[in-house]
């Protein structure tokens, strides 16, 4: 593994582990790839790391400092440039965030009314928050909770499974008959055909609805993604480069990237505050002196509490890759045409250079230490803290999760006090991962609320 590339006369290509025939540098990714990656960029001490994926070339980017440098080497296509404008003005807006607000606040009722008839019992977090995040979504996006319908979630976790597992035809063509074999591929067939018709079904209730309100063509803010992309559609404005299977498939990315990725950061969240008792006084004594969503903005140290939460465990630790058209220069190094760029945010969100102050440790006010700790952003403004990606190519829907995870932590903490099952103390909590499309807890959070009034 520290092995480097051999010299090249005409290219200078960044430092890379010594590779296998076929497999190239598969073999050496292990179980947590984000963390192999870390480990690997501080051995070699550099920014960038070239990597095989079976034949296809892989750059990891593993400082803030290259990951500003990337951002100009992959170009926008057209396609990608509409549909992204459209999902900024139209569904994922600031008026369209508040527009949920109703929606949030009484799925979150909900939540906090079901863990009240439970006190003093263990109760599963991770499946209470994973269902939360899942009833919001699919509210906001299809108009109605799919979650009492048979098997939808037994559905969706298979779904994220294989949305993060690895397919071996992918990297090495010669090898795809091994997905054959083992059922990755009937597998795939099978989820992907389930949520097609999900989705054509979604898709009907909308044309219906629109039907119904033909004379209507303007957003009154309520309605569901699916109604305000079929009104653009119908407009012929700015969703007429969308057919029916690009709505879906627009709708279906909102889905995945809403769900899995909200409900993972407030699974660490109050992993973290369980953890750490002194954070979750501290925010219990803000939220009792006043909380509403109405001025959550004002709840300082929850934004850090979440800030910090993210810089350890990012819900998406390697952002979405990118693929180069042409050939690039990024920081001195040559690198080729079609090389797949895969940012390490979990390895910059601990990297000592950006992070010196204890920066495995759990400590929301570290953003309070200095002037330039406080200025950090994780919208994608600031490559010390990117994990929901940066620039044009950060997330649009930051805003709209935030508004979820916000409001759950608060009534969560205000509300409750939390200790874990069987007597186990905060810091003997198991905090291992588990790998798939997010990278989550490899063990459900089982704790037992009490009213805070109790204590």
């Amino acid at each position: 593994m520290m092995g480097s590339t051999s010299n090249n006369h005409t290219r200078r290509l960044p430092p890379s582990p010594t590779k296998l025939p076929i497999l190239g540098n598969l073999h050496q990714v292990g179980k947590f790839p984000h963390r192999t990656f870390a480990t690997l960029a501080e051995r070699y001490r550099s920014p960038l790391l070239l990597f095989h994926f079976g034949s296809r070339p892989v750059l990891v980017v593993a400082t803030s400092a290259a990951a500003r440098k990337d951002v100009a080497a992959c170009p926008y296509g057209e396609y990608w440039r509409q549909t992204r404008r459209l999902c900024v003005l139209h569904l994922l807006s600031n008026k369209k965030v508040q527009s949920g607000r109703a929606v949030r606040e009484e799925e979150v009722g909900l939540l906090v009314n079901r863990i009240r008839q439970n006190v003093e019992t263990p109760v599963n977090l991770s499946e209470l928050l994973s269902c939360l995040a899942n009833d919001v979504i699919c509210r906001i996006a299809f108009g109605r909770k799919y979650s009492a319908t048979t098997n939808f979630r037994d559905q969706l976790v298979e779904f994220m499974e294989l949305l993060g597992a690895l397919s071996v035809g992918e990297f090495i063509p010669c090898l795809s008959w091994v997905n054959w074999i083992t059922g990755f591929d009937a597998r795939v067939d099978r989820v992907a055909r389930q949520f097609d018709e999900l989705l054509e079904g979604a898709v009907e209730e909308g044309v219906a609805r629109l039907e119904k309100q033909s004379n209507v063509m303007e957003d009154d803010g309520q309605a569901p993604f699916i109604d305000v992309l079929l009104r653009l559609q119908k407009d012929g404005s700015e969703a007429s480069h969308l057919d029916r299977e690009g709505i879906k498939a627009v709708i279906l990315d909102m889905f995945v990237g809403g769900t899995d990725t909200t409900s993972t950061l407030l699974e660490w969240t109050m992993s973290e505050l369980v953890r750490h008792p002194r954070v979750m006084k501290k925010l219990r004594e803000e939220l009792r002196k006043t909380f509403h969503e109405a001025n959550l903005d004002k709840l300082e140290y929850l934004k850090l509490v979440i800030k910090e939460t993210i810089r350890l465990h990012p819900p998406i630790p390697l952002l979405s890759p990118k693929q180069l058209t042409q050939d690039a220069t990024i920081m001195g190094y040559d690198v080729p045409s079609g090389t797949m760029i895969m940012t390490n945010a979990w390895g910059i969100g601990r990297d000592p250079s950006d992070w010196p102050e204890s920066p495995e440790e759990f400590w929301p006010e570290r953003f309070l230490a200095s002037a330039a700790a406080a200025d950090v952003d994780f919208r994608g403004q600031d490559y010390h803290l990117i994990p929901f990606g940066s620039g044009r190519r950060g997330c649009p829907g930051v805003s709209f999760a935030l508004a979820v995870v916000e409001l759950v932590l608060a009534n969560l903490v205000r509300d409750f006090e939390w200790k874990l099952d069987g007597g186990v103390r905060g810091e003997d909590l198991d905090m291992s991962e588990c790998v798939g499309l997010t990278v989550h807890r490899r063990l459900p959070l089982l704790a037992i609320p009490a009213t805070v009034s109790d204590y």
